[in-house]
């Protein structure tokens, strides 16, 4: 498979700059997925990879060769679209075979070549049938079939269960991931869906507005976020954000929160003015003893857990807490946060503070 290496690059439409310069590496075999909101500029940086779009500056290195110039056709890049883009007036076999045929591929090696894809997919069944009769599922299988029978180097995939029902949708991305450990291709998958990038992702980047949030595994995308915009954008319920003005000196453990000394991690800069106090609803929890406290405004039962919505100085605030603790509509309770799990923000860069928690992913992502 292939390793891809994306430098500084940059995509203007006219006046209008879809992505920033924006820098990262894909390793050879990795699930890659690029996620963000609408108009992010995700899909864009996809396109560039495979040849679809020329950036207009920057360079894209597969296997160590410099391709941002060069054309789709040179790049031997598989490239499967959201609504599947099959040819309607062929049946499964001959989609499957196209881009073979096309080649100039033996006949013998084609029909072997269909035998060994449909047998992976389970689509062996359907061969013969029109791709016009076929379910969404088996569609997006047939897609990606005729992008496995070509063994190109990489695979590009935008959104490719975005045409699918909910339920169904959970099935193929467990599929999907399944089919990648097999055959350990180097995917490139665009998403706005955070929880099917931290579900199927090795490496994720973070995209807001053009430009790379932050580059990393899914567990340091959720415990270290490196700008308050990945904080919000992953984990449901998202990050709290406890906003207070006050002054951190470096190597501080501690911060004042509406006169209270709250434990953090050691700080490793220091910062004035307008700041956030960021903690995962997991990471709070309800008790009788404490200072800081908060009202329970909502409860929310989800079976083994629950969401509990407070009223805080600071603040609405959602801890997410076992569901046969008891808590209380307009009850107000103390209110512990999990400090070696806390994140401090300077609320006008919207940038996390350095710190023993985070300091590790902040140098390289």
């Amino acid at each position: 498979m292939a390793k891809i290496e994306i430098k500084n690059i940059r995509k203007d439409f006219g006046d209008f700059n879809a992505v920033k310069k924006s820098s990262f590496t894909i390793e050879d075999g990795e699930f890659f997925m690029l996620l963000g909101p609408s108009g992010c500029g995700k899909t864009t940086t996809l396109r560039m990879i495979a040849g679809l779009e020329l950036p207009t500056s920057g360079e894209i290195y597969l296997d160590g060769e410099e391709i941002s110039q060069q054309p789709p056709s040179k790049r031997d890049i598989a490239f499967v679209f959201q609504m599947f883009a099959l040819y309607p007036h062929l049946n499964v076999r001959k989609n499957l075979s196209y881009p073979l045929v096309s080649q100039g591929m033996p006949r013998s090696q084609v029909k072997a070549k269909i035998e060994e894809v449909s047998g992976i997919l389970g689509i062996k069944d359907i061969l013969n049938r029109p791709v016009g009769g076929l379910s969404g599922g088996d569609r997006q299988r047939v897609a990606l079939g005729r992008a496995i029978v070509r063994d190109p180097k990489a695979f590009m995939m935008d959104e490719p269960l975005g045409a699918l029902d909910a339920e169904f949708r959970e099935h193929m991305s467990e599929e999907l991931r399944a089919l990648h450990d097999r055959m350990n291709a180097t995917t490139v998958y665009v998403t706005h869906d955070q929880l099917e990038a931290m579900q199927m992702g090795d490496k994720i980047v973070v995209m807001n507005n053009a430009v790379v949030e932050q580059f990393g595994t899914p567990q340091q995308i959720y415990d270290t976020p490196a700008t308050m915009f990945v904080a919000d954008f992953i984990g449901s319920p998202s990050m709290n954000f406890l906003r207070f003005e006050g002054a951190l000196e470096n190597g501080a453990t501690r911060v004042d929160l509406n006169g209270q000394m709250l434990a953090v991690p050691k700080q490793l800069q220091g910062a004035s003015g307008k700041l956030v106090f960021g903690v995962r609803p997991e990471h709070v929890s309800l008790s009788e003893n404490g200072d800081y406290r908060g009202k329970v405004l909502t409860t929310e039962y989800l079976g083994t857990t629950q969401i509990i919505t407070l009223d805080t100085p600071n603040g609405e605030l959602k801890a997410r807490i076992d569901s046969v603790q008891t808590a209380t509509v307009g009850e107000n309770v103390a209110l512990n946060f999990e400090a070696p799990k806390i994140t401090l923000f300077d609320e006008t860069t919207g940038l996390a503070l350095r710190s023993s928690l985070n300091r590790e992913v902040l140098a390289h992502g």
